[in-house]
């Protein structure tokens, strides 16, 4: 393993923080204290960590309830999570695992739908959400909390699955704070 070339890329593409392997709760709560300690140490605007921070743990409580709900091995329930800056000083967070291909298809198709909406229109199907009931078969879904994370970024999610050969794809992915 080559540390030099990880490191170079890292701060090539300008990655704060990231984490590859299994996810459990407690994990997510020691990485979500050091990413609001960086944050702070980079005199992040308080909005801004807020934000990076709210999407970092939805993203990775997803994961893993998705994970859990799937009965996946620890292997399988490994999740990739980076939270970068962009040229234009923007948080990237960006989180990826392993889903079920037709999952994965329903996912993107869901955050495509999102794409062209506005703040104005986010909010709406943000409290549209809200009121609908919740259906105990879908384990919770993914609806609220993509809205909430399409609220909060700058820019429309950016999703993509990577299919592999054994009916599962790799789903990634990014929101901008």
């Amino acid at each position: 393993m080559d540390l030099l070339s990880m490191r170079e890329s890292y701060q090539r593409d300008r990655i704060m923080l990231c984490f590859n392997g299994p996810i459990s709760r407690s994990l997510i709560e020691e990485i979500g204290k050091a990413l609001r300690n960086y944050l702070d140490t980079q005199q992040a605007p308080p909005s801004a960590a807020m934000d990076v921070f709210a999407v970092y743990i939805e993203m990775t409580q997803n994961i893993r309830h998705y994970a859990r709900h799937q009965g996946y091995s620890d292997t399988q329930a490994a999740a990739t999570v980076a939270v970068a800056q962009d040229a234009d000083d923007h948080y990237q967070v960006s989180a990826g695992n392993l889903v079920e291909q037709a999952d994965g298809e329903r996912l993107l198709r869901t955050i495509e739908a999102l794409a062209p909406l506005d703040k104005a229109e986010l909010k709406a199907a943000y409290k549209q959400q809200l009121r609908r009931p919740r259906d105990a078969d879908e384990g919770g879904g993914a609806g609220l909390g993509l809205l909430d994370m399409a609220r909060k970024s700058s820019r429309p999610l950016q999703a993509s699955l990577q299919p592999l050969p054994n009916g599962q794809g790799f789903f990634s992915l990014t929101a901008t704070i």
